[in-house]
């Protein structure tokens, strides 16, 4: 990808809070950049935080997770389950189904990189959550876990992130990445988690990992695993000043 204004990206789930802190990274580059909600109330508060393109998608639907993808070169997934009982019991969620359709149509459209927000807690991860989170959450981290799953034997380039819990906090740049499920935990701030989602497919050594992202001042416990990652930031110009929304 040589030439960035002919690169259309696609923020699925961009009115959630990670999404909108996405499309504030990306909006200072050169990428055109597409914006999905479920809800027509957000399209013009999508529109003025700089979105080229809003589109309202249900991805329970396949067939508007194919019109989401048409055109786009990279995708990134910023779609989860609102603050709800069905964290707790699971059943049809957005995190298995909704990720499910978005990366069938990627695959179809041959989308080039597909970024997904996981979760610390996860999988592999889940020593990195307590036990009554876990419980709480059991619903959402089976759901998670199963699109992972998906998106690793799917055969396209990928980057799966699994943050901390995550903070409001203003970005600070210190992020410490580990590798392997028991690796990392604690918090992170949902700024920087944007910045390392949005420079994810340009940076080589992120391709088809599976990573854990906290703070440094948000570790909890010691880390291990840790991995060396040296994202492209200035590729995507995520700078803390220009991403402020």
């Amino acid at each position: 990808m040589t030439d960035d204004s002919s690169t259309r990206v696609l923020i699925a789930g961009a009115s959630g809070d990670t999404g909108t802190e996405l499309l504030a990274v990306l909006r200072p580059t050169d990428l055109t950049v597409r914006a999905t909600t479920r809800s027509h109330a957000s399209v013009d508060y999508l529109e003025r935080l700089g979105a080229d393109d809003v589109l309202v998608a249900d991805f329970f639907e396949p067939g508007d997770a194919v019109a989401a993808v048409e055109d786009c070169d990279l995708v990134y997934c910023a779609l989860g389950t609102p603050p709800s009982y069905r964290h707790t019991i699971g059943g049809k969620l957005v995190d298995r189904t909704g990720v499910s359709n978005l990366l069938t149509a990627a695959v179809g459209e041959d989308v080039s990189h597909f970024v997904h927000q996981s979760a610390i807690g996860v999988g592999s991860s889940k020593a990195g959550l307590s036990v009554p989170a876990r419980l709480a959450l059991r619903g959402s981290l089976k759901a998670k876990a199963d699109a992972e799953t998906a998106i690793r034997r799917s055969g396209i380039d990928y980057t799966i992130l699994r943050p901390g819990r995550l903070t409001n906090e203003p970005p600070n740049g210190d992020i410490v990445v580990g590798e392997g499920g028991d690796s990392v935990a604690g918090s992170i701030r949902r700024t920087d988690v944007a910045r390392v989602m949005a420079a994810a497919p340009f940076t080589p050594a992120a391709r088809n990992r599976t990573l854990e992202v906290v703070n440094r001042d948000g570790l909890s416990g010691s880390p291990k695993r840790v991995v060396d990652v040296d994202w492209a930031f200035d590729r995507v110009k995520a700078d803390r000043d220009r991403m402020r929304l």
